[in-house]
């Protein structure tokens, strides 16, 4: 497996609720399936794909689940992903709203 650097745009799941924590007055099928969060951001820590990391996502928030996706492309149809875009987003938030900005 090759390892995924820090820093890297990369795609985390994390499960929110287990089966049992999900409210009782669900439908069966669902009670049955724990509650998931899959959620994109910049590794904070060299990974493998499969292990458990943290990530800090573009508003600012640290999130930690399993490494799913390096340079997950969104799935709007526009295209695949394109690291510059981002670099872009950042200059323009920075230059309009000022350093680290969060949404």
């Amino acid at each position: 497996m090759n390892l995924v650097k820090q820093g890297t745009w990369v795609q985390i799941k994390k499960i929110i609720l287990k089966p049992s924590q999900r409210a009782h007055n669900l439908p069966e099928q669902t009670k049955k399936t724990p509650l998931m969060m899959w959620v994109k951001g910049f590794l904070t820590e060299n990974a493998l794909i499969g292990e458990e990391v943290t990530i800090k996502t573009l508003t600012g928030r640290i999130e930690q689940g399993e490494l799913l996706k390096i340079n997950p492309s969104f799935m709007h149809t526009y295209g695949e992903f394109i690291p510059e875009i981002l670099m872009i987003d950042k200059i323009c938030k920075d230059t309009l709203f000022g350093c680290e900005s969060n949404e």
